[in-house]
């Protein structure tokens, strides 16, 4: 057994505390001030990672950053200033091809396709659109195939393409206030619903499928509101 003397050591050994654990130099404060030196870093990485998805949703949509391109037809040398019903104007075609910002293809371009209505009035009366709108020796993003108002946009790439080039192309005046020699008249129509402004904007690619109504004068007793079309168009 031990003295009296070493049991009192002994005690007084267990009552000893334990030393504290050891710490890092500043303790939560560096560990704050570590966070904060990264905070930068984060929001970098952070960063990269949003541009990423970006261009991912752009290329997906078609990626194109090009402008809708609005037709001055004081500048278009071949314009038809008669009555209807207007021929289609491929033989005008040519000359105004630059004017309204379409190419000469060899082949109709399949990689971006789809379609819209038109139907035009003048003084209530329906107004047929041609076949063979944009069709010449050649063959442009924008044109008809059959005399039933479906407007084709056949295209090498996804980009805005307007009414205006259309009207263009098929060499009939159209804007704010005109179609062709009416002035002063003009309504226009996009899925049943009246718009204002001036048509020769409309963009015929988003969305696809809709119904395009122009009247000058007086308007017909009945608006179109959608068009039923053919299986694939």
């Amino acid at each position: 057994m031990p003295s009296g003397k070493k049991s009192k050591q002994m005690r007084r050994a267990a009552q000893t505390k334990a030393p504290p654990p050891v710490r890092s130099k500043g303790g939560v404060r560096g560990r704050e001030a570590w966070l904060s030196g990264n905070r930068w870093a984060w929001a970098a990485g952070a960063a990269v990672v949003v541009a990423v998805i970006v261009v991912a949703i752009a290329l997906a949509s078609g990626g194109s950053s090009a402008k809708p391109v609005q037709v001055d037809f004081a500048q278009l040398p071949l314009l038809q200033s008669g009555p209807p019903p207007w021929n289609n104007g491929s033989g005008a075609l040519q000359g105004n091809l630059a004017g309204v910002h379409l190419n000469a293809l060899a082949q109709e371009a399949l990689a971006f396709h789809i379609h819209d209505h038109l139907d035009v009035y003048v003084n209530g009366k329906h107004v047929p659109v041609p076949a063979g709108i944009g069709i010449s020796s050649f063959i442009t993003e924008l044109h008809t195939h059959a005399a039933n108002g479906v407007i084709h946009v056949e295209s090498p790439k996804k980009q805005p393409y307007t009414l205006g080039q259309f009207f263009g192309e098929w060499a009939v005046r159209l804007n704010a206030r005109c179609l062709g020699h009416y002035c002063g008249d003009l309504h226009w129509w996009v899925n049943g619903k009246a718009q204002s402004g001036n048509p020769a904007d409309l963009n015929l690619v988003d969305p696809p499928h809709q119904e395009i109504v122009i009247a000058a004068g007086k308007p017909p007793a009945h608006i179109p509101s959608k068009h039923k079309f053919a299986r694939g168009e």
